[in-house]
């Protein structure tokens, strides 16, 4: 998969923009301008505090679900709130209300001024406004009403017809789709104010295919920050073969055998192991509380030669990108690692703060109701130079895990296990048979420093990653290239 990342500087013509549209929803219907949001930030800064936002947020979600021909649910919300935060020191005290009213502002203002004991003398001086630097990353549309729901549903069945049809095995098929329109708009301390319009869909397909009594699963999809209308014929034939492709082949699977052995993790989504073992180690607040694996260790070696890990936020209509963050910051490409080498961590404005760095455009929180945390936009690794199928030609007995499903990890130690949704047991460069069950067990500090092959193949996932940390779930997108990994631990079923 092609992808560009923006290389212009951040605009602050497109924020005033989207302010216009987030004015038009968030503050004109309720009787607020910026005087309003200017007056509840001086009300929190009559106390000292080091920093301090609002963030109104205005969500609108659709999702459609088709199984077995039926619609088996179609639901609809609106939300919309403010989140009110003051910051001292390393404390941080937050209020919310889904009710968006001049008096609540003010209430949840001095409720979370009262972190700092300490009311300063006369009265705080109102910051001078300033338009926040962002990005152009993706249109402004809201790809609800880019089809009526006769539309999608007929989508949806097209979808289910087509995973039928390619085979008479395919016994069940399961057909999603989801949209959502968010604008949000963040007022700071410093008078800064940022806003983003940000549509996401995502269309999937799961089926089940049947022989001689056997059962197995197959899923696929992707989506995006675009309307509805980039789910073309082409683009869902190509999620019904990978769906389709994956239920036959685990038809033919054998149990994974198990023991150490040299693993080649697949191009694209198995970069969430990328995303896991390694990409959480990376977040600002781990490090700054010394509970990462790579703490302290900026400016060493991590990982081997060749491997360079970047986070990006800057990629045109991907799932993970954002115009400005949910602090107001625009979005970076950020290079963590290069080759090889530790270089940075990704950082929110608390984090960045308290360790006397930069902020990194990564503030992300997953709504109104919740405070921002340094998470990650989209991460990958970038390519190498080698060919994929020398890699797998290159495995004397090993396994090739092209795709996979969940997994977990613990950030203090690095350790990871991650469950191979399709993979393939190897011997003498050859692929003899899919395995079923094959579970990939290692540590994310210890498997980087173990690459030896790295492929020309880069690409990122097919759009539909959802990050989960301390409860809160964020889009993002991941990516790798096909990579050849020494003494990794399969658990297997043999």
């Amino acid at each position: 998969m092609t992808f560009r990342s923006t290389t212009a500087a951040p605009q602050r013509a497109a924020t005033s923009q989207r302010i216009d549209v987030a004015r038009e929803l968030l503050l004109t219907p309720f009787g607020l301008d910026e005087g309003h949001l200017a007056r509840a930030l001086a009300e929190i800064r009559t106390h000292q505090v080091d920093d301090a936002d609002l963030y109104f947020q205005y969500t609108r979600s659709e999702g459609w679900s088709l199984e077995e021909g039926i619609v088996k649910t179609g639901s609809f919300s609106i939300d919309q709130g403010v989140g009110v935060r003051a910051v001292s020191g390393e404390k941080t005290a937050f209020a919310y209300s889904d009710d968006i009213s001049e008096a609540s502002l003010l209430d949840a203002a001095r409720t979370v001024r009262s972190i700092s004991a300490a009311a300063q003398a006369g009265k705080a001086r109102v910051a001078t406004k300033k338009v926040a630097a962002s990005r152009s990353l993706y249109p402004g549309v809201d790809p609800i009403a880019s089809l009526d729901s006769t539309a999608k549903v007929a989508l949806l069945e097209r979808l289910e017809q087509r995973a039928r049809a390619k085979d008479p095995r395919v016994a069940q098929v399961m057909a999603g789709l989801a949209s959502e329109y968010d604008v949000v708009l963040v007022a700071r301390a410093d008078g800064t104010l940022a806003a983003d319009v940000r549509p996401l869909v995502r269309l999937s397909v799961t089926v089940i295919a049947e022989q001689n009594g056997r059962r197995e699963m197959g899923s696929a999809g992707g989506g995006g920050r675009f309307g509805l209308a980039y789910f073309d014929d082409e683009q869902m034939g190509k999620y019904v073969d990978e769906a389709v492709n994956a239920a036959l082949v685990n038809l033919e699977s054998r149990p994974a055998p198990a023991g150490e052995m040299t693993v080649v993790l697949g191009s694209g989504w198995p970069g969430i192991l990328l995303h896991e073992a390694i990409g959480h180690g990376l977040e600002g607040d781990f490090n700054r509380k010394g509970s990462s694996a790579f703490s302290g260790r900026i400016g060493q070696r991590v990982a081997a030669k060749g491997v360079t890990v970047l986070d990006d936020g800057t990629i045109a209509d991907r799932r993970g990108s954002l115009n400005v963050d949910d602090e107001g910051h625009a979005s970076q490409r950020n290079v963590l690692i290069e080759d090889g080498i530790l270089k940075g961590y990704i950082q929110d404005s608390l984090n960045a703060r308290l360790m006397g760095v930069a902020p990194t455009g990564n503030g992300r929180r997953e709504s109104y109701a919740h405070i921002p945390m340094p998470r990650m936009t989209n991460t990958y690794m970038l390519g190498g130079d080698k060919d994929p199928q020398e890699i797998i030609a290159s495995i004397k007995k090993g396994l090739y895990a092209s795709n996979f499903g969940g997994g977990q990890v613990d950030i203090t130690s690095g350790k990871f296990v991650f469950s191979a949704s399709e993979a393939y047991w190897v011997e003498n460069g050859k692929i003899q048979y899919p395995v079923k069950g094959a579970t990939i067990i290692g540590s994310g500090p210890e498997s980087l420093k173990k690459v030896t092959m790295i492929g020309n193949d880069m690409r990122l996932d097919s759009g539909v990653g959802t990050c989960g940390k301390e409860g809160q779930s964020v889009p993002v997108g991941v990516g790798q290239p096909t990579l050849r990994i020494e003494g990794l631990t399969v658990g297997g079923t043999a």
